[in-house]
C-alpha cells in the first residue's frame, strides 16, 4: 500500500494550527506524520508533541519520529525501552538517526510494544543487511530516506536508485521525502530551499516530485519534509494516482471529441519493441479504424508532444503517441497536446509495457 504523510515540527507552530494542519491533510488522503525528537529543546515543546501526535493518532494517523542513540541516554533509556516512546508520545516508529550495531535493532523490532523500527535507506551501506542477519520482526523493519535542506546536498538519482534498491531487494516497506514549494519549517530552523531527498527535485512541483519517486517503483510512502505545504498541494498529491503514472497536458484547442476520447478515456501502454523516438499506444487505431481523423495541427513535431495520426495515414490513423525527441510531421500526425514542462524527464523514465493515463491541465494550449 502506499501511502501519504506530513511533516509537523511543535517547535515552528501553534496546536490550532498543526491540528489543522493535519485534518486537511487526513481529509485529502495523508495518513502518516514525521516529526522529530531531536529537535526538542524543553518541556514545553515535549508537551506540544505529545498533545499533537495524541491529536493525530485518534485521526488514524501513523507517527514516527526521529530519534538517536543520545535520546536514549538522555532520558537514561536503552534500546530495550522503546515502549516508553509509544507510551508518552504515541508513536508507532521510530527513525533511527544514527544505528546501533544491527543487534539492538533487531531487538527493538521484536519488542512486546510492536514498535516499528525505520532505518534510514539513504546512506546506502549493508547497514541493513547486518541488522536482517540478526533475524528481526521484518514485519517491524522500515526504511525513509533521508531530507537535505542544503541546496546542492541531495541524492543524486543514481545512488538513490541503488540504496532504495537494497531495501526493496529485502521486501521492506520504504519511503522518502518530498518537498513543499511553500512551506518554511524544518526540525531546527527556517528552510528556504526546502527539504528533498533527492537533488534535481528541489525546486520541482510537488506533485512531480511525487510522480516520479512512485514512478521508480522503489518507494512505498511519501512524506512532505518540510511544513507547511499548502491547501493547493495537499489537494494535488491527494488526487495523483499513486500506481499508474499520469502524465499532465495541455490540449490544443482543435482537439476534436473523438481524439478527446482516445486521449483521456481510452487505455494506454508503451509498446514492447519500443522506439527510441515515440511512446506508441496502439489499441486506439483498431479500436477506431472505420472512424475518421481529419487534419489539424500538423506543424513539426517536439519532445512531449502528445500526436495522434490522421486520415492522410491510411494504416496508423487514430494511433496515440507520445514524442520523445523532435521530429518533422508529414502532415499525416495531428497534434493534440503537450505533456508539461516539468514532466518531460518522466517520458525517459517509462518502460517497455507499462500503462499510463492523462491528466488535463486547465488553461488550453494556443
Amino acid at each position: 500500500m502506499r501511502r501519504l504523510g506530513i511533516s509537523i515540527y511543535p517547535q515552528h507552530s501553534t496546536m490550532e494550527e498543526m491540528k489543522e494542519y493535519i485534518q486537511l491533510a487526513y481529509d485529502n488522503g495523508f495518513d502518516r506524520i514525521f516529526t522529530c525528537l531531536l529537535s526538542i529543546k524543553n518541556d514545553l515543546e515535549r508537551k506540544k508533541l505529545q498533545e499533537i501526535n495524541q491529536f493525530a493518532q485518534q485521526l488514524g494517523c501513523e507517527i514516527t519520529a526521529d530519534i538517536a542513540p543520545e535520546v536514549f541516554e538522555a532520558l537514561s533509556l536503552t534500546f530495550r525501552d522503546i515502549g516508553y516512546f509509544k507510551e508518552h508520545y504515541c508513536l508507532d516508529a521510530l527513525r533511527l538517526d544514527m544505528g546501533f550495531t544491527g543487534q539492538e535493532e533487531a531487538f527493538m523490532s521484536l519488542d512486546a510494544s510492536n514498535m516499528k523500527v525505520e532505518l534510514n535507506i539513504s546512506n546506502g551501506t549493508k547497514y541493513v543487511e547486518n541488522i536482517l542477519s540478526y533475524q528481526p520482526n521484518r514485519e517491524n523493519i522500515i526504511g525513509c530516506h533521508n531530507f537535505y535542506p542544503r541546496e546542492y546536498t541531495g541524492l543524486s538519482r543514481p545512488h538513490f536508485l541503488k540504496a532504495s534498491k537494497l531495501f526493496k531487494d529485502n521486501q521492506l516497506h520504504t519511503a522518502a521525502m518530498i518537498s513543499s514549494q511553500h512551506a518554511k519549517f524544518g526540525p531546527w530552523e527556517l528552510t528556504l530551499n526546502g527539504l528533498p531527498t533527492l537533488e534535481e527535485h528541489r525546486h520541482l512541483p510537488i506533485a512531480v516530485q511525487a510522480k516520479d519517486l512512485w514512478h521508480t517503483g522503489l518507494i512505498d510512502d511519501l512524506i512532505i519534509g518540510n511544513m507547511y505545504a499548502s491547501e493547493d498541494e495537499l489537494k494535488a498529491l491527494g488526487s495523483l494516482n499513486r500506481h499508474k503514472l499520469e502524465l499532465a497536458v495541455v490540449t490544443s484547442l482543435q482537439m476534436n471529441e473523438l481524439e478527446e476520447r482516445v486521449m483521456f478515456d481510452e487505455p494506454h501502454f508503451n509498446r514492447g519493441d519500443v522506439s527510441a523516438y515515440v511512446i506508441r499506444s496502439t489499441q486506439s487505431r483498431v479500436k477506431y479504424k472505420k472512424n475518421s481523423f481529419p487534419a489539424h495541427d500538423t506543424n513539426e513535431i517536439v519532445a512531449g508532444d502528445v500526436t495522434i495520426d490522421n486520415d492522410l495515414d491510411i494504416r496508423y490513423k487514430g494511433e496515440l503517441q507520445v514524442a520523445r525527441k523532435s521530429m518533422p510531421n508529414a502532415g499525416c500526425t495531428n497534434v493534440v497536446g503537450k505533456v508539461i514542462s516539468e514532466e518531460l524527464f518522466l517520458l525517459d523514465h517509462i518502460k517497455p509495457w507499462e500503462s499510463f493515463s492523462f491528466r488535463r491541465m486547465l488553461e488550453t494550449k494556443k
